[in-house]
């Protein structure tokens, strides 16, 4: 028996999943990182809103200044 609404939500467009950030690629990869437990208390208490993008553009910042042709001389 099909379960669900005959016909689908003529508004999925609208609930539908929209990405927050726009990378280029997916982002599926996952890494573990260490931290102090004071931290990790931080982010957990919420003084960091969205911390995983925070850590992916410090991370993309870092591997621009790395890839750059001034840095490397």
């Amino acid at each position: 028996m099909p379960k669900g609404r005959p016909g689908g939500n003529p508004d999925i467009a609208k609930y539908g999943f929209k990405p927050k950030h726009d990378w280029g690629e997916s982002c599926t990869e996952r890494m573990q990182i260490r931290m102090p437990p004071s931290m990790k208390a931080a982010i957990k208490a919420g003084l960091i809103k969205d911390w995983q993008e925070v850590a992916r553009r410090a991370i993309a910042e870092e591997i621009e200044r790395a890839q750059s042709p001034e840095e490397n001389n």
